[in-house]
């Protein structure tokens, strides 16, 4: 099996990996309201549990993954997914629930690392491109297909569905990761055909074999830093918007599956930044389109969190996701067009969204607690947070233009 029919089987992979993550994760915060009566803070402080744990789950991923390689970190994450699914079909708790997400979080911690190494692994930097953009499209479609479709699996196939989709999604994966390890391991080695080069064999079994970035190393790494600062400040809003999306949702009187198909367009939007990013790399390297998206990306938070009415809240998610796209693609691209250790800093890239995941959801909750006579502090709160990655953002540009 040639590289390039691997690699397609690699986002057959991610495709199902993140249909499978997105909805349980997204629609566990409905779960958790409906069958446990969870509000808004306590489903932020849900949310931040979840980034916590995955902010150190995926920094050790990352280098597990680099170290034992990428197929073993893939099939042991699916495996702890699968278990800590079929623990929640029984779970009656909400203590009960919240165990099994932190099993089911970990598992996934050792997935995502090593499908972003395998798929940009043995690219020369245009190839790294191309890569890059077809990954993002895939995990971007399937995960907004699964948050558009997710309510109305729920509403029609029971909640427990929750877990009996990812489920049976996941094995699927687990059975084609096995069959896509031993064609790697084989690699080109077939009767009448040349061995596989050794680089080949390499990044078959997920070692690195990338040649070296001809781009200014130090203007590389000054867009790595302001991409690792801001991607962590996109899922601050990202998350806290998640988690709180079904208080959103009750306010305007939205069904389960009519908030599927009116809350997940920001994921449609995202998907479509990806396409245009993916085609046109003329945002590379460039810090106005970073720090235009991050701008963007507060204007319209504060809007979707404390949206007066649907039309509100479908136009400030068009925005939102095209801001989302840019500066996630930015922060996936630099850390694989950069480095060698593509699974370590794979590991780094999805920590990084950890700490948004926690530090977004973590001051929201906060908020509600200690000021709950200001409905929208929580908006407020992670707005000014968001204010202070701006900062950062800029500082970080000036001290790499001044070197």
């Amino acid at each position: 099996m040639s590289q390039r029919q691997l690699k397609t089987g690699y986002f057959f992979l991610e495709g199902l990996n993140s249909f499978a993550s997105v909805y349980y994760q997204f629609y566990l915060y409905f779960f958790m309201q409906m069958a446990f009566g969870f509000g808004n803070k306590a489903n932020l402080v849900l949310a931040a549990t979840n980034g916590m744990i995955y902010m150190f789950g995926s920094f050790f991923a990352g280098r597990f993954a680099q170290r034992f390689g990428y197929f073993k970190s893939l099939k042991l994450g699916l495996a702890v997914m699968i278990l800590g699914l079929c623990a929640g079909i029984r779970a009656g708790s909400s203590g009960g629930q919240i165990a099994v997400m932190a099993v089911i979080v970990l598992g996934m911690c050792f997935t995502w690392p090593p499908l972003e190494a395998l798929i940009s692994e043995n690219e020369p930097p245009a190839g790294v491109q191309t890569m890059v953009g077809i990954y993002n499209v895939v995990w971007a479609g399937t995960g907004a297909l699964a948050y558009f479709s997710g309510g109305a699996m729920l509403e029609k196939l029971s909640m427990k569905s929750l877990f009996y989709v990812p489920i049976t999604v996941q094995l699927i994966q687990l059975g084609l990761t096995i069959w896509l390890e031993r064609h790697a391991r084989a690699g080109d080695q077939h009767p009448g055909q040349e061995p596989a080069s050794q680089d080949a064999r390499r990044s078959a079994v997920g070692m690195s074999t990338f040649p070296l970035n001809p781009r200014p190393i130090a203007k590389a790494r000054t867009f790595l830093a302001m991409a690792w600062l801001a991607n962590p400040f996109a899922y601050i809003a990202s998350n806290t918007l998640i988690a709180v999306m079904p208080g959103v949702a009750r306010r305007l009187g939205l069904s389960t599956m009519v908030a599927g198909f009116c809350c997940s367009i920001w994921c449609f939007a995202r998907l479509g930044a990806f396409c245009g990013l993916w085609h046109w790399s003329g945002w590379h390297y460039r810090f106005r389109w970073l720090v235009a998206a991050y701008l963007a990306l507060i204007a319209t938070f504060g809007t979707l969190v404390i949206a007066p009415g649907l039309a509100a809240l479908v136009v400030a998610q068009i925005v939102f996701g095209c801001a989302l796209g840019l500066i996630y693609y930015s922060s996936l691209f630099y850390s694989m067009d950069l480095t060698q250790a593509k699974g370590e800093h794979g590991g780094i890239h999805e920590a990084a969204i950890g700490l948004g995941n926690f530090a977004g959801p973590a001051v929201g909750a906060a908020a509600l607690h200690f000021l709950p006579q200001y409905a929208n502090g929580s908006a407020w709160a992670v707005s000014g947070l968001l204010l202070l990655g701006l900062g950062g953002l800029v500082g970080v540009w000036w001290k790499g233009k001044s070197e």
